[in-house]
């Protein structure tokens, strides 16, 4: 009998990293598959919540913000493809270009999880193909919309989501609630309200994560 955990993927559309701890994670849940049935949720996380519909220069930013260089950043880049590559998320060899802000991304994210899991999962995928695949704007409404038409959502009525700033308030609060628990760099991925996996890890370390949490859960239920 399969035991049923659940997980929160706190995570910024904006964030390299989470695309990678994505697809580490989806590996290791094919892996535990026989023996865990995961519930996955994608909760928001903001890493620029002031950036400006214009966006910034990801160069620019990077600097201005951790004091990196540009030779710096670009072997940062080139790691994170490679780590990439390696769980099967393609990075644009050229990279995002700018840094923009995500707040939108995150209100279709949680009208998606209204609706399923699978289809908030599949928006975010498509999310994050076009920011770190394509390097799309996420301030920008037209794709936003091509990804919820990729994900296989109501484009229309996603549209009127954008257009009446739905969802607003329940984004706020989600995102409070998680820096609340102590969230402060993403991703972050919390199994069962308990078990914390940080950054992107491989997908063994995740499917050790998941595997004992999985232990933990029937434990107490003997």
């Amino acid at each position: 009998m399969k035991t049923s955990v659940k997980i929160d993927f706190v995570s910024d559309v904006a964030c390299p990293w989470c695309a990678v701890g994505l697809a580490s994670l989806e590996r290791a849940l094919e892996k535990v598959s026989p023996d865990i049935d995961a519930e996955l949720r994608f909760q928001p996380f903001e890493l620029n919540p002031q950036m400006g519909a214009e966006g910034q220069d990801v160069t620019e930013h990077l600097t201005q913000k951790y004091g990196s260089t540009p030779e710096q950043q670009s072997a940062a880049r080139e790691n994170i493809r490679q780590r990439g590559a390696a769980v099967g998320f393609e990075f644009s060899p050229v990279g995002r270009g700018r840094i923009w802000n995500t707040f939108d991304a995150h209100r279709l994210l949680h009208w998606a999880g209204l609706q399923s899991a699978a289809l908030q999962h599949a928006l975010k995928l498509a999310l994050l193909k076009a920011y770190h695949g394509a390097g799309r704007s996420m301030a920008d409404a037209s794709v936003l919309l091509d990804a919820v038409a990729e994900a296989g959502l109501d484009r229309e009525e996603a549209r009127a989501v954008l257009d009446d700033k739905r969802f607003t308030q329940e984004v706020r609060e989600a995102e409070q609630y998680w820096q609340s628990m102590g969230i402060t760099a993403v991703p972050s991925v919390v199994i069962n309200d308990k078990w914390l996996v940080q950054g992107g890890q491989p997908p063994e370390y995740f499917e050790q994560a998941l595997r004992q949490a999985a232990g933990a859960a029937k434990e107490a239920q003997a």
